[in-house]
């Protein structure tokens, strides 16, 4: 079993510096400072460079606040190629609308453009603010994205508008992921690839609570239903600090026996500029069909 590392080398972000349980960062222009519970290291660049964000996330309350300085905008845009995503403050989080170490995902997706007619089907569960959507949807993908969050799901309606692509084939769906996989199995509704990236913890659209640790099993036991005889790929994300990309391995391998491909994992990290540091920020599991006659 081989593990490997996925680094973004995605330009629109930056990881400047990272340490003492915090990261420095740049996106679309704004450099910030959000806290890191990985970064167990020290900082490497002066006190000076990290006095130069414009955007501090603090930590307290439920989800802490954003503390901006002078003209830091509080809504920007970056670009990923053609496509472009709103970015945005907000003080009941410390995430800002894109995780860049997903761009290893993204481009590998990205790198197998889907020339079928009808288009293949791929459902993305966890989506946030629809970043592996649109680059599914523009490698020709039809989409089924699914989140909880009627803000999020809403803001990747808005990032499909900014990058022109509202011709483009998501559907875009509130509603607890579990929730939403038993319906699509008894409707008999099924999908040539799934993407997961499931939080430690969250809350669905009527109250329901999901813990990773508890959930994600039966889940994927759920997904295998979904799977077509002419499955592709299903690749998860996990965050968990506890948990193994062998957890991954184990979980893809159980609900994709009997399908044939490979299973490969491995960790999602970002670079950082001054140094070559890595900073590793989840696991990752892909399970891949073999050639298809």
């Amino acid at each position: 079993m081989e593990i490997s590392l996925l680094v973004s080398d995605w330009e629109g972000h930056r990881l400047l510096d990272s340490g003492d349980g915090f990261k420095l960062e740049e996106i679309g222009g704004v450099r910030m400072i959000r806290s890191e519970p990985k970064a167990w290291w020290s900082k490497s660049l002066p006190a000076a460079e990290w006095a130069r964000a414009v955007a501090e996330h603090e930590e307290g309350g439920r989800e802490g606040r954003w503390k901006l300085k002078g003209d830091c905008p509080k809504e920007w845009e970056t670009r990923l190629g053609k496509l472009r995503f709103q970015l945005r403050f907000m003080d009941n989080s410390k995430q800002f609308g894109v995780f860049a170490e997903q761009s290893p995902h993204w481009q590998w997706v990205a790198d197998r453009p889907q020339k079928l007619e009808p288009r293949p089907r791929l459902l993305n569960l966890f989506g946030y603010t629809g970043a592996a959507s649109l680059v599914a949807a523009q490698a020709g993908w039809h989409v089924t994205h699914v989140d909880a969050s009627k803000p999020a799901v809403a803001w990747g309606r808005r990032n499909q508008e900014l990058s022109g692509m509202g011709a483009e084939p998501i559907r875009w769906i509130i509603e607890d992921a579990m929730t939403f996989v038993k319906r699509e199995v008894k409707r008999g509704n099924q999908y040539e690839a799934i993407m997961l990236d499931p939080p430690a913890f969250g809350r669905g659209p009527t109250g329901e609570f999901w813990k990773v640790e508890r959930d994600l099993a039966p889940l994927l036991r759920a997904c295998r239903e979904l799977l077509s005889p002419k499955a592709q790929f299903v690749i998860l994300t996990v965050y968990t600090i506890d948990a193994s990309s062998i957890l991954c391995h184990n979980l893809l391998e159980e609900n994709t026996r009997g399908l044939g491909g490979q299973v490969d994992i491995g960790e999602l990290a970002l670079r950082q500029e001054n140094n070559g540091r890595l900073l590793p920020l989840s696991l990752w599991g892909r399970w891949t069909a073999g050639p298809q006659g």
